[in-house]
Order: C-alpha cells, then structure tokens, then sequence
C-alpha cells in the first residue's frame, strides 16, 4: 500500500501576492513549503519571516537549467520523501492593443505565463508521482489561471491568450496523468488586490494612436475596479489550501467578486452582446 501523499508544495512566484499569500496558507497549515523566488533579497525576507518548515528556490520559471537545480535541492531536503504538491502561480501581465503591441511582449507573456508552467511542471513531475515504483500517493497540481481564461477583456489579449492556453494544458495533462493519478485543477480567480495594480498598463506608447482613450478608460475603470473591489490575496491563498485538500475536488473553481455580475452573466451573455458591453463602458462603440 503506497503511503499518504507528502505535505509537502512547491509554490511558484511567491515573493509577493497570491504566491506569498498561498506559501503562508500552506506554511501555517503545517506544510513544507518550497517558494520559488527571482531575487535573493525576496529570499531571505520569507525565510526569516516564515522560519522552519519554508525553503527558498532562486529561479525564475524561464530558466531551464535554474528549475533543474531547484529540483535537486528540493530531492535533497525530501530525502526518501516525495512533493505533495505543485501550484503554479508565477505569472506576469502585459496589456495594451494588440495592434500596436511589440511581438517581444506578447512572447515574454507566453513564456512566462504558459512555457514556464510546463517547465516546471515537466521536470518535477517524477517528484510528484509520474514515475515508477514512486511509493506515495499521487501529488496534486493546482495551475492559477484567472477569470481572463475565459472571459478575454480588451487590451489584455495577449494576458488572456496565455490563460486560455493554461487552461487547455490543464486540461489536457490531467487526463494524460490518469495512469499516474496526479490531479491537475485549475483555480481562475477574479481581480485580486497585489502589486500587479500598482504596475498598471504604460499607456504612453499609445498615445499617438486612436485606441489612446479607450486604453485610458480601460485603466481607469479595470484597475480602479482590482485594486478597491478585488479579493484579497490571504483569502484566495486559503482558498487554494482548501482546494487541494478537498479528496475530490472539481477541475476548476471559479473565485470571482461580485459572482453574479462579473462571472456568471458575461459567461451566459452571447459574445456579440459582450463584445457590445466591453465597447460601450470603453467608448470603442459610436
């Protein structure tokens, strides 16, 4: 009989955020916590903040070779153990019209966003149970997506693009998984209150061109919106401990504020009608 599964994550973009907040979640419930971090400042804070029991992993998810060195330090602390579990959460959001968007960002996005998922992903699955004679039961990937999985806002098209394309891998690699019994679900939260507010959209580029009002209006009206009215981050990193612990959980839960009006009527709304609602709060309909 094959042991429980490890308490045991790895926790991708953790310095700040949903990531922070979810390795603190997971932290005070007692887990091994593996955070991983780009800067070694970020590092030190977590690890003195957290103390025992939260380990740092410098690597940025674009890194091969780094994530390869991570896995090993992470071998190394388990010992004859095994990874319980996998979050990937590191992400970063680029907007703007896609017409005027340098084909740079829009790939600095995807390899972040969707690339750096399977990267990670593919090199500890062997931690996680894809493997033979493994002797636990099988890990649990939980791969942050967010409402723009589903529901592609303007001028967050590349952003969106990415979340749509994780959600496909997640959906994809969970049935692939099946012979191995890892669990892959997906967690698409609504705007959430972090530091990717205060970055915002540089709307300056666009200035010159004819979509400069809209894009102007979408900031002001998307962004005021996540920074005052979105979830906090410490309630969806509870959120996501209490989905991986569920026995059977779904794949995919939805964590959306004001459900009804942001989540469950765009979804029921034929798209031309969206296309409509997005064009007349942004003034791109005359």
């Amino acid at each position: 009989m094959k042991k429980e599964r490890p308490r045991s994550v790895l926790i991708t973009g953790a310095s700040t955020g949903i990531g922070y907040e979810t390795a603190r979640a997971f932290h005070q419930k007692g887990y091994t916590v593996f955070g991983s971090l780009r800067r070694s400042e970020d590092a030190t804070r977590l690890k003195n903040e957290m103390g025992k029991g939260f380990y740092p992993l410098l690597f940025d998810v674009t890194d091969h070779q780094a994530i390869q060195k991570a896995r090993e330090e992470v071998e190394d602390t388990l010992g004859n153990s095994a990874l319980g579990g996998l979050v990937n959460n590191a992400g970063i959001a680029i907007g703007g019209p896609l017409m005027h968007l340098p084909l740079e960002a829009v790939e600095k996005q995807f390899s972040v966003n969707v690339l750096g998922a399977i990267r990670v992903t593919q090199i500890f699955l062997p931690l996680l149970g894809a493997r033979e004679n493994h002797g636990y039961s099988p890990g649990r990937i939980i791969n942050i997506s967010s409402a723009s999985g589903k529901i592609a806002a303007p001028f967050m098209a590349p952003y969106a693009a990415t979340k749509h394309a994780l959600e496909g891998i997640s959906h994809g690699l969970r049935r692939e998984l099946q012979p191995y019994g890892i669990d892959v679900v997906i967690i698409g939260p609504g705007p959430v209150v972090t530091p990717i507010w205060d970055k915002g959209i540089d709307i300056e580029p666009f200035e010159e061109t004819a979509f400069y009002p809209a894009v102007k209006r979408f900031v002001e009206v998307f962004f005021r919106y996540g920074k005052t009215k979105g979830l906090s981050a410490a309630y969806l990193g509870r959120k996501v401990v209490e989905v991986f612990e569920k026995r059977k959980p779904k794949t995919r839960y939805a964590f959306v504020p004001q459900k009804l009006k942001n989540w469950t009527v765009p979804r029921l709304l034929p798209p031309r009608v969206l296309d409509y609602v997005f064009g007349k709060i942004l003034g791109l309909v005359k």
